[in-house]
């Protein structure tokens, strides 16, 4: 190469990595580069804990479930009152708001009159004390001096029972207003849609010790109720669609979120489940909160009260590809041009890009089958503009020195030896069609605007003696 061709790529060089802002016009530091590569060190991993053939999914968290009756509303009664019809009985099918009791009407009218008359009873002795008081006070004022303290505790005691009976008399005049109204509503009504179910006799032994009456059974034979820790309860929702599987045959059901609750579960409520085996949900969560939630199943034909149940999220894994051999998520394979890599360590811990041939693809997962190129013993890296060949594989990510800030998924070459792109944007070699003698005619000034164009680089010059080294001759 003649010394005007050397001039010419000491200046692209030297132009476009001050232009990639790689600070001054230090050439030699792209040329010493590769020396450096060795003892700089990139992240791997093992295939075998990538390979998604494997079950490698982050997002498929189980939770263990067990088969429970439906929620049930209790139905209480006014005890004080008296039960004239029970409207419906065990089994029934019932809608929120019909009704299923009515109280007697001839009793609480009787009760009324009671308290009116109680009442009024009241009024009269507090009118009579009054009239007491009036008279004692006129006589006081013609006694003597000792039979005046008598006449005066007579008149506190007349005053104090006065007090008491005023606060009598509200009570009972609330007690009118209250059966007044309740006259109105002499009814109960169904707290919820559902069935029928632990109706009692009014009065007999089984009712003595409880104002419940009744319980309102929701439709559906079972529901599934789960656990959720508080590290992953935003996973779910109301109407998440679930996947239920038996833990003792091959069933397979389907079934929708239909409540998550609030109030953590306490430690000595076990809620069904099995204490050998959360299905993952307790591992390393034994000091935080857990949530209960229910599913409603869309066959509960199939499952039995108290049956122990393994649940996840449907996200369309049981239609997935049936994966056999090495899969990995698409972005650790390189393509360009037709042709497939990864950045794999070599037998001495080096890494190197490694041909691989691909496979089926799994659009809905985005992973790839690797059909030759990879063992599940061997360590990749995710693909990063600054890996470059010869760089040092660890499996420990505190050992990295180099700062992953700059991914470049689809072309991770970019940047790599001489493959620099140009100021214009076209990728093409502004020198490309210039023969030897043409490019020895041209001054400095005039390779430097070729190079990246007169309006970028301004009024800049070059010559042999910039780009020669310190004590030497380019």
């Amino acid at each position: 190469m003649t010394g005007k061709k050397k001039a010419v790529t000491a200046i692209v060089v030297t132009v476009l990595v001050a232009a990639a802002g790689v600070g001054g016009f230090f050439a030699w530091k792209k040329l010493s580069a590769d020396s450096e590569n060795s003892s700089k060190k990139v992240y791997v991993q093992k295939v075998s804990e990538l390979n998604t053939a494997g079950g490698f999914d982050l997002s498929m968290t189980k939770y263990s479930a067990v088969v429970e009756a439906q929620a049930s509303s209790e139905v209480k009664y006014d005890t004080t009152k008296t039960i004239g019809d029970i409207l419906v009985k065990e089994g029934d099918n019932v809608k929120k708001g019909d009704k299923l009791l009515t109280y007697d009407i001839e009793s609480i009218d009787l009760q009324l009159d009671q308290a009116k008359l109680e009442a009024e009873r009241l009024q009269a002795q507090i009118d009579s004390n009054n009239a007491q008081i009036k008279e004692l006070e006129n006589e006081k004022k013609t006694a003597s001096a000792d039979a005046a303290v008598s006449y005066n505790t007579q008149i506190l005691s007349l005053q104090s029972e006065n007090a008491a009976n005023e606060y009598d008399k509200k009570t009972k005049e609330a007690e009118a207003d209250k059966l007044e109204k309740s006259k109105d509503n002499a009814f109960v009504a169904s707290p919820a849609d559902g069935t029928v179910t632990n109706l009692k006799t009014p009065g007999s032994s089984e009712d003595e010790s409880s104002d419940v009456i009744m319980k309102i059974t929701a439709e559906g034979a079972y529901r599934v109720k789960g656990k959720v820790n508080e590290q992953n309860v935003r996973m779910l929702y109301e109407g998440c669609p679930m996947i239920l599987r038996s833990r003792v045959d091959d069933t397979v059901m389907r079934g929708t979120v239909s409540k998550i609750e609030t109030k953590p579960v306490s430690e000595q409520d076990n809620g069904g489940y099995d204490m050998y085996d959360m299905g993952g949900e307790d591992d390393g969560y034994s000091s935080s909160s857990n949530y209960a939630f229910y599913v409603e199943p869309e066959d509960p034909d199939k499952l039995m009260l108290g049956q122990h149940l393994l649940m996840e999220v449907d996200n369309g894994q049981d239609e997935a590809i049936d994966k056999e051999g090495i899969w990995l998520y698409k972005d650790f394979v390189v393509t360009k041009g037709g042709d497939s890599y990864v950045w794999a360590a070599d037998e001495d811990g080096k890494m190197e890009k490694r041909s691989v041939t691909l496979g089926k693809e799994d659009e809905a997962n985005g992973d790839v089958q690797i059909k030759s190129g990879l063992k599940e013993s061997d360590k990749i890296a995710f693909p990063s503009s600054y890996i470059k060949e010869g760089m040092t594989a660890t499996t420990n990510e505190n050992d990295v020195s180099i700062e992953e800030n700059d991914l470049d998924y689809g072309d991770d070459e970019m940047m790599d030896g001489d493959d620099y792109g140009y100021e214009d944007g076209t990728g093409e070699d502004p020198f490309a069609g210039l023969s030897e003698e043409e490019l020895a005619q041209m001054t400095d000034e005039e390779l430097g605007d070729l190079a990246l164009g007169a309006d970028e680089l301004g009024d800049v010059s070059f010559t042999d003696e910039d780009f020669a080294p310190e004590g030497g001759e380019g």
